[in-house]
């Protein structure tokens, strides 16, 4: 059972999600040039969101390679000697990847693993409680008490997300929920800010000129964003816990519907809500409808010509495959159809 979410969100000037030389990410469509947001930049600003957070407490997980200087911090304030502490902790560490070489300029090297891993709730818990009892115990862990990795977990950002573990491939994740990166339905071209900074002590009498010379790049844009969720691989994801499931689907649904990067945010404020929603569920073939905009949409009314342009589509796609889904829910803020607690009840229903 699928949930396809179809989302235009409009970004006045902004800088939400930079390349290597800090300009807005971008991709070429349709033979035009269009802002992007990359879909690593929006699920890390959903994950790591409030909304996650209060809807979501004791189900998130931590990605990290520091959790091994967690742990070997841990067993010296527990009052256990450092050979022991650093002997412990690298057993502990190597479970979840391969370990960092020692480095002259970083003490704690040795702890770090070479690769992020994401650690569910279930599994941190099972790390501190294994470094309490190796204190309290002096002794060090045994084959049988390495084993903190799980298979059965609750943790919604790797059950949405995914895991790697490239040592431990058993315990990978596939992810629930596939992102695509949001670009512009319309052409753009990214512009330039030149700025300067004024000393508030020069009093302008011998040297005029600015504090600070600067330079930023930005741009706006209407996006279109597309999700696609695998309701029934989600609920397994999460040890089929059908409660905690219909949460994570509350939490992304708001998020994604709420949450912008965080990106050049003091500079631009460059907060916003989606406009428009179309959210689709049934057990058929997702697609995406990017495929609106691959002719660039132009005009004074970029949200209104993009409502239309991907509803016809929408509709075309149907006429010609059949239906793509069983129900269809529409959100338009330009209108007043809807409502965002009406989408989450629509969405929950794909897990009942």
């Amino acid at each position: 059972m699928f949930l396809q979410l179809h989302i235009l969100t409009s970004y006045p000037p902004s800088n939400l999600n930079r390349d290597d030389l800090g300009r807005p990410k971008t991709a070429i469509m349709g033979g035009v040039n269009r802002l992007r947001i990359s879909s690593q930049s929006l699920k890390r600003a959903w994950r790591t969101s409030a909304v996650f957070e209060e809807a979501l407490k004791g189900h998130i997980g931590i990605r990290t390679k520091m959790m091994g200087v967690k742990v070997f911090e841990k067993l010296l304030q527990m009052g256990v000697n450092k050979n022991n502490s650093s002997d412990w902790t690298k057993k502990i560490a190597e479970v979840f990847g391969k370990l960092s070489k020692p480095s002259k300029t970083d003490a704690l090297a040795e702890f770090k693993i070479q690769q992020l891993a994401h650690f569910s709730p279930e599994e941190e818990s099972a790390i501190f409680e294994l470094v309490s009892g190796l204190a309290v115990g002096n002794k060090g862990p045994t084959e049988d008490e390495l084993k903190l990795l799980k298979r059965n977990h609750t943790a919604v950002d790797i059950a949405l997300f995914g895991r790697m573990l490239a040592t431990k491939p058993e315990f990978n994740v596939e992810a629930s929920a596939q992102v695509a990166h949001a670009i512009t339905t319309h052409k753009v071209a990214v512009e330039d800010d030149f700025f300067t900074a004024v000393d508030d002590l020069n009093r302008g009498e011998e040297d005029m000129g600015a504090g600070h010379l600067g330079e930023t790049e930005f741009g706006a844009g209407l996006f279109y964003l597309y999700v696609c969720i695998d309701c029934t691989s989600l609920a397994e994801n999460l040890s089929g816990e059908v409660t905690i499931a219909q949460r994570a689907l509350q939490a992304l649904i708001e998020a994604s519907t709420t949450v912008a990067p965080t990106g050049k945010q003091a500079t631009f404020a460059s907060r916003s809500y989606a406009s428009y929603v179309c959210a689709e569920k049934g057990s058929q073939q997702p697609r995406s409808l990017a495929v609106s905009f691959l002719n660039p949409v132009k005009g004074d009314n970029l949200l209104h010509e993009s409502i239309k342009r991907l509803e016809e589509t929408r509709n075309n796609i149907d006429r010609v495959y059949g239906a793509c889904a069983d129900k269809t829910f529409f959100m338009n803020a330009l209108s007043g159809q809807g409502s965002l607690h009406e989408l989450v009840d629509f969405a929950k229903g794909t897990l009942q």
